[in-house]
């Protein structure tokens, strides 16, 4: 979930050519940084403490072969529908969840703002903003676009990463991110599928085609989902690091 699909890839490169021209070499910076910090933090979230069961040991793969090209079909296509049939079941489950609680959140919400005469936004997009804003301002974005920054980056948990891209577009195209700094940062922080919906379509998957295992997908499901939001982050704060105003890969 840290890393993208290379034909989402060239979404977000029509998405933001115009605003960001750099931005595909940005990108494939970015899905080669996210590799290696996707391990990292799936090591320190999941460390490997004791010995594996299969260290030193010549494991064979298992696997029943089909006795005819017709149990062949048959049995690829039931394994298709059962994958298929898990991760929409999860992902509609995962996103009605997701608006049921936002719904909620905005009721009270409104209660809460006509009380007090807030202007809070109750919404989990809104509630995201205010969770990545510290994130936001750690890895280097300048304090003068840190709230835009915090709202683009947060909103990918709940919206995906699509949206947040377009949302980049946007926010480019009516000048309200000031520094270049941070349309690179956000650009790197965007770049994988760390996002509600992408954990449901992972976990529903596996799941299907490994129901013995749906115990311990659903516990590892949140820590992936948290492990490749962090690095994301972490991703993007090496871009801020090394920000230069060009890309290497472009050669500017």
């Amino acid at each position: 979930m840290a890393t993208v699909a290379s034909n989402v890839l060239a979404l977000y490169v029509f998405t933001l050519q115009q605003q960001f021209p750099a931005i595909a070499g940005h990108l494939i910076s970015a899905s080669i940084l996210s590799a290696p910090a996707a391990i990292i933090m799936a090591k320190i979230i999941v460390p490997e403490a004791d010995t594996p069961a299969t260290l030193g040991r010549n494991v064979r793969p298992h696997y029943e072969r089909e006795t005819s090209l017709f149990e062949a079909i048959i049995n690829g296509a039931n394994a298709g529908v059962k994958l298929i049939v898990g991760i929409a079941a999860l992902l509609l489950a995962v996103m009605g969840l997701v608006a049921l609680v936002d719904l909620g959140l905005g009721w009270l919400g409104g209660h809460v703002n006509a009380l007090n005469g807030w202007q809070v936004d109750w919404s989990l997009k809104g509630l995201m903003g205010y969770l990545f804003y510290p994130f936001t301002l750690v890895i280097g974005v300048p304090v003068q676009d840190a709230w835009t920054a915090a709202r683009i980056i947060g909103e990918r948990l709940i919206v995906t990463e699509v949206a947040s891209y377009q949302d980049l577009a946007v926010a480019l195209q009516n000048n309200v991110i000031i520094h270049p700094r941070t349309t690179v940062i956000v650009t790197y922080a965007l770049c994988g599928f760390a996002h509600l919906a992408s954990m449901a379509i992972f976990v529903g998957g596996i799941a299907a085609l490994a129901p013995n295992q749906t115990r311990i997908l659903a516990r590892l499901g949140w820590r992936a989902l948290v492990a490749a939001t962090l690095a994301c982050l972490m991703t993007a704060c090496m871009a801020g690091t090394f920000f230069t105003g060009g890309s290497v890969l472009l050669g500017k």
